[in-house]
């Protein structure tokens, strides 16, 4: 049964409420949309309609265009002024409670046939459909901010949807200019699950004292690629929003250590300090332009000691390499001499545990990340231990600046700043593909439209090699004792075979 969708009612007037209306009334449905707050509904229509007449002064929609939108688009005054809908999409706060209710009064005031929907970024579709007389007809369909740009809708039925209603979503979300892509119904469904790594990472990073903001959002860009690090991401947001959605899915799933959330955002949270919209987050902002601490300069070193490298380094032919580049003197003996810098590139283990292991002077060892190729990234990161002197990191940081490449400097920690991230961004997706959340080119579609990751996390994950990010995990399981970062069956697997991590089987 194909089920058409001419007339759409949305309620909530935030800003998804308002970009879904922008996008249904471009599609040429006619669209009424509600507020409880007086006023609210009206002055959503009005910056609509602001925003379609900008576009047609820059000679980018018709005024022909913009007319006929304009028609389509009703602020509605209560409910019963959407009897008539096709579709009704709840876009309000994400509660759960107030949700249901909502859904459920919409059910009394819409025809048999009509379609209800929820736009939620992470609470369960079937259990907000209990609410309902009619499950069948409820989908959750998943817009990201801001809608109109953000170029991927989630379509997510609940256990008892039933497949004409969420097919209606889909082709609607066609007709809008957006890619559905179909999610199970688990929490976060597939943007928000997959990105969970990004930020809470980053945030037991900071939380272990082993560098700041500034530096984890710096190392992510430079290294990786990522438009916006972490906390400028988790800025941009609002953590009024990006916080509730960590405690939503980490609760959701029975308190899975993958996603714990951290204390830092809940005290910020609670401070108001929720990023741009209030002026000051993890970074302060004048006129809406963060600013951002300078970085530390290099030491100026004189005569540079030796360096030695471990046998054990990652990428150990493309170190030493980088290192004859750079002019340092390199010792090749199979042991360091008393004066040389000891240098060692682990893959998830700490500096402390190689020095341990491999018995080197832990005062004059420091490590740096190579996980990724250093012709590939844009700068370079090193880390210390708690012995590490001061003159030894002094002189592998003025080392490593020498070509004029930023240089980062940890305290000690496992996996350093990229490893760590990356590997968690590509064992939650692996995950996701193993509890068959969704297929795996849908997950790649999915996060480089509503992320913007510089590769999809399966990709990630290839291009820097199944085998690497695997001894990242298990060796950041040895460093901190801690589940989060046992490995994905479906990483393991694949990673021993030598598959690729979009492989599914036969």
């Amino acid at each position: 049964m194909q089920i058409e969708i001419t007339q759409v009612g949305i309620v909530g007037a935030g800003a998804m409420g308002q970009g879904i209306a922008q996008l249904a009334a471009e599609a040429g449905c006619t669209v009424r949309l509600l507020d409880t707050r007086p006023g609210a509904a009206h002055d959503a229509v009005q910056a609509i309609v602001w925003q379609w007449e900008r576009l047609a002064e820059s000679g980018k929609r018709s005024t022909q265009a913009v007319h006929a939108c304009r028609t389509r688009l009703f602020a509605a005054a209560d409910l019963a002024e959407l009897a008539a809908c096709d579709l009704v999409v709840e876009a309000i706060a994400e509660q759960a409670d107030a949700k249901r209710a909502l859904l459920a009064e919409l059910e009394a005031v819409v025809a048999t046939g009509a379609l209800l929907a929820s736009n939620t970024s992470s609470l369960s579709i079937t259990a907000l459909g209990t609410a309902l007389a009619q499950p069948q007809r409820f989908c959750g369909f998943h817009f990201f901010n801001p809608a109109p740009r953000m170029k991927v809708v989630e379509i997510v039925p609940g256990l008892r949807t039933a497949p004409a209603t969420a097919d209606a979503l889909a082709a609607l979300a066609v007709r809008m200019g957006h890619t559905p892509v179909r999610a199970q119904d688990t929490p976060g469904f597939i943007v928000n699950r997959a990105g969970r790594a990004f930020g809470t990472e980053a945030l037991a990073i900071v939380s272990e004292g082993v560098t700041d903001f500034a530096t984890v959002d710096r190392i992510l860009r430079d290294q990786v690629g990522f438009r916006l690090g972490p906390f400028e991401l988790m800025d941009l947001t609002g953590l009024d929003v990006s916080h509730p959605v960590m405690e939503s899915i980490y609760h959701q799933f029975y308190e899975e250590p993958r996603f714990r959330p951290s204390v830092i955002t809940a005290q910020r949270l609670a401070a108001g300090l929720l990023g741009r919209k209030s002026g000051a987050g993890f970074y302060r902002y004048d006129n809406g332009v963060a600013q951002v601490p300078d970085e530390p300069p290099a030491p100026t070193a004189g005569t540079l000691p030796p360096v030695w490298v471990s046998s054990r380094a990652a990428r150990r032919a493309e170190l030493y390499q980088l290192l004859k580049d750079l002019g340092a003197s390199i010792e090749t003996a199979s042991a360091p001499s008393s004066q040389a810098l000891c240098l060692v590139a682990p893959l998830g283990f700490d500096v402390t545990t190689v020095a341990v292991v491999e018995r080197l002077d832990p005062a004059r060892t420091v490590g740096i990340d190579l996980l990724i190729d250093d012709a590939s990234t844009r700068r370079r990161v090193l880390a210390t231990n708690p012995a590490t002197r001061g003159d030894m990191r002094d002189a592998a940081h003025a080392l490593m600046a020498r070509d004029g490449k930023p240089v980062s400097v940890l305290k000690d920690s496992g996996g350093f700043v990229t490893q760590r991230v990356v590997a968690q961004i590509v064992n939650t997706a692996s995950d996701i593909c193993q509890q068959a959340a969704c297929r795996p080119a849908e997950l790649e579609q999915a996060v480089a439209l509503g992320l913007g990751y510089p590769l999809g996390p399966l990709a990630m994950g290839d291009r820097w090699g199944p085998t690497n990010i695997l001894e990242v995990l298990f060796n950041l399981q040895t460093v901190y004792g801690d589940p989060r970062y046992r490995p994905s069956p479906w990483l393991r697997r694949r990673g021993a075979l030598g598959l690729s991590l979009t492989h599914t089987e036969a």
